[in-house]
């Protein structure tokens, strides 16, 4: 059972990531390592000062200006997966995202950056795992 590991043992991961079509969903990835369930962790995400997005006591509060258009995989929780889900992505949703974890007394923290590229007048949304 992997909840039998101490929880005070973890880092955060972010594979790369790839790009996604303006208008449509992101997933910033981000992984607890080793596969430990995040369900009764804290989990939040920030980009620069603002909360995009808070798990706690299992419940998801989505920060002001990301109303229904965050959320966490809740169902991918007890596998370690704390990534961040962003529909409707904007331009203006580009910049670096600070996924921040705590158990017990240990928090970790992880970056995600989302950049943008134009191919055409097509404009795609690229995000790039960044660990600290």
């Amino acid at each position: 059972m992997a909840e039998a590991l101490s929880n005070s043992e973890f880092k955060l991961i972010s594979p790369r990531g790839g790009d996604v079509q303006s208008g449509s969903a992101a997933t910033l990835s981000c992984l607890v390592s080793p596969e430990l369930s995040a369900v009764g962790m804290e989990i939040r995400w920030f980009k620069g000062t603002d909360c995009v997005c808070l798990y706690k006591n299992r419940q998801v509060t989505e920060g002001r200006g990301y109303e229904d258009r965050v959320s966490l995989i809740t169902q991918e929780l007890q596998r370690g997966n704390v990534s961040l889900q962003i529909r409707n992505c904007r331009l203006s949703d580009t910049g670096d995202y600070l996924c921040q974890v705590t158990s017990g007394d240990t928090t970790e923290e992880c970056t995600v950056r989302v950049g943008d590229t134009a191919f055409g007048s097509i404009k795609f949304i690229k995000v790039i795992g960044v660990s600290k």
